[in-house]
């Protein structure tokens, strides 16, 4: 993909309709009906339990795997927001930062040269002072936190890339073992009733599954863009 360099709450008995994340990892409040279908389609996953440890393991992996990923996704945004927010740059484009760099060049030609360094899958912000008796003073607040801010993107952009790969192998091995995973969850059952709500619960679980697929794919996706955007102001080949 990369081009260059190399729920709601639920007050229910039922233990399968519980959470197999951990607390930290679930929701912790009720949403309205629209947004628990927001959350739904982009939010984050949890799991409903089938009964099969080895599967419930699994999902519980794709969950908090997926989770993970989107949160580094959602700092990598929040990084960029608050380059442009503090530099006062214009542009909609979410993943755009080019136009940044170039702000902070135009206004600190006269005492900083400023450049974007790239290797492999690490990008900075490096400032160097025009004159040497700049090279002992402190750097603007501003231009600190123009580095500070380089760094946790090229961080999150990288921890989004990692964590996709391995994921969506996950994924596509839970997907072709449908038929398995669900006579296992058959078996399982003690009772009639009870391998009709496994099941539910399955099914509900692979609807997750995909879903986290599908927007994975989008993470990894502008992940390889803000790449291709620092390799750009860089001027590594792409």
């Amino acid at each position: 993909m990369l081009r260059f360099l190399c729920c709601c709450c639920d007050l229910g008995e039922n233990s399968e309709r519980q959470p197999l994340l951990q607390p930290r990892s679930a929701r912790q409040t009720c949403p309205t009906p629209s947004d628990s279908q927001n959350e739904k389609r982009i939010g984050r996953l949890t799991m409903r339990r089938v009964n099969v440890p080895e599967l419930d393991q699994r999902f519980t992996d794709v969950a908090e795997s997926f989770n993970e990923q989107q949160e580094h996704h959602e700092a990598m945004l929040q990084h960029i927001r608050n380059l442009k927010q503090s530099w006062d740059c214009t542009g909609t484009d979410t993943q755009n930062f080019a136009d940044c760099i170039k702000k902070i060049r135009d206004e600190q030609q006269a005492t900083y040269r400023i450049s974007l360094k790239m290797k492999c899958y690490d990008f900075s912000l490096t400032v160097e002072p025009v004159q040497e008796e700049h090279d002992e003073q402190p750097l603007p607040p501003n231009l600190k936190l123009a580095q500070d801010e380089i760094k946790g993107l090229s961080d999150s952009a990288k921890a989004t890339v990692s964590k996709g790969t391995p994921l969506q192998q996950l994924i596509s091995w839970m997907l072709q073992g449908q038929g398995q995973m669900a006579q296992q969850v058959k078996e399982a059952a003690g009772t009639f009733q009870e391998q009709g709500r496994l099941t539910a619960n399955l099914d509900e679980n692979i609807k997750e599954v995909r879903r986290a697929k599908e927007l994975s794919l989008g993470y990894r996706k502008v992940a390889a863009e803000v790449y291709n955007e620092a390799a750009q102001i860089a001027g590594v080949c792409v």
